[in-house]
């Protein structure tokens, strides 16, 4: 059912995103202002794309998997953003509600990458 490795894989993958993004958000102010909660969610929707595209095992379990890690990529990064002190904890369930579902929309988008890359072994 689930790939443990390529979940860990594309979770290790948003995580770092996520931390970089924070980090960047900590030093520079206009990523702070402009690219915090768009680029937090551009981050799980490739994490979850990553998962879905490597596994391929259908829409709904793609999408479910991809919540997953993208919302795992989301607390780390938020986490850090509020222990850093860049933004206030009670943003922490709205950005991972957020990023979980883009992860599963990049998940979506993912499984049906995985179906054209079939397609096109035929």
């Amino acid at each position: 059912m689930i790939d443990f490795r390529v979940l860990v894989r594309a979770a290790i993958v948003g995580i770092v995103l996520q931390i970089v993004l924070m980090v960047a958000v900590h030093f520079i102010p206009y990523v702070a202002e402009h690219v915090f909660l768009f680029g937090g969610m551009t981050i799980c929707a490739v994490a979850g794309y990553l998962y879905a595209m490597d596994t391929g095992k259908g829409y709904f379990t793609s999408a479910t998997v991809a919540a997953i890690v993208g919302g795992v990529a989301a607390l780390a990064g938020v986490g850090l953003s509020v222990a850093l002190r860049d933004a206030p904890p009670h943003i922490v369930p709205m950005f991972t509600t957020i990023c979980v579902v883009m992860g599963a929309v990049g998940g979506l988008f993912g499984q049906m990458s995985a179906n054209i890359k079939k397609m096109g072994r035929r």
